[in-house]
């Protein structure tokens, strides 16, 4: 199924963003669940920021975990939502969370299917740790999907990614979800939308 509108009519006359954004990060871990190995657990997180908490903005995550290593968090999906990109503070939030994972040697995946906000939060990212990805290109697409991850390395290691501009009407990527220095299973976007729109019974 390919990417749709979920911000504007006809999609948002049958459910808002927030229908979709509730649900995909479940229908997600039901899918990542079937390819995870054993030691490995899939959960989602949802957390709606406060309205009257300017520092409190709104996250829809998948967090996965490491069992054998004392639920060791090992990687993460971001599904940016328009309180994510509506004010810089909020951006400056996020990048800065995304950040600490990194940091930490979380592997982070970004998907921004925001239709209504005009701004890339990867491409920030990518500027608040000083590095750069042709990929971005001039003028960075605002609907994108990237992953990050710390490879070691002398010092603080190298940042890996991979980035892909999306487009509605065209279809949604796999996106490599490392586990591991070595290890990564695929993140099938396509498979988990298309299963959320049909939960969600959109025309």
């Amino acid at each position: 199924m390919p990417l749709r509108d979920h911000f504007r009519p006809p999609l948002d006359d049958f459910t808002s963003w927030e229908g979709m954004y509730g649900g995909w990060p479940a229908v997600m871990v039901q899918h990542l669940n079937k390819v995870l190995p054993p030691e490995y657990a899939a959960a989602p997180r949802v957390h709606l920021g406060s309205p009257v908490e300017s520092d409190d903005p709104d996250e829809y995550e998948v967090r996965v975990y490491d069992a054998h290593r004392g639920r060791r968090l090992v990687a993460a999906v971001e599904l940016i939502s328009p309180a994510n990109k509506d004010r810089p503070e909020h951006r400056r939030i996020f990048v800065a969370r995304c950040a600490a994972l990194l940091q930490q040697r979380v592997s982070v995946v970004l998907v921004d299917i925001v239709t209504v906000r005009q701004l890339n939060l990867y491409a920030e990212l990518l500027g608040l740790l000083g590095v750069t990805d042709p990929g971005l290109g001039e003028t960075p697409s605002a609907l994108y999907a990237g992953c990050c991850r710390r490879r070691p390395g002398n010092g603080v290691g190298r940042l890996e990614t991979w980035y892909q501009p999306l487009q509605v009407g065209r279809p949604l990527p796999t996106l490599p979800l490392w586990l591991s220095d070595e290890f990564a299973v695929p993140l099938a976007l396509e498979e988990s939308y298309e299963q959320t729109c049909r939960d969600l019974r959109l025309p």
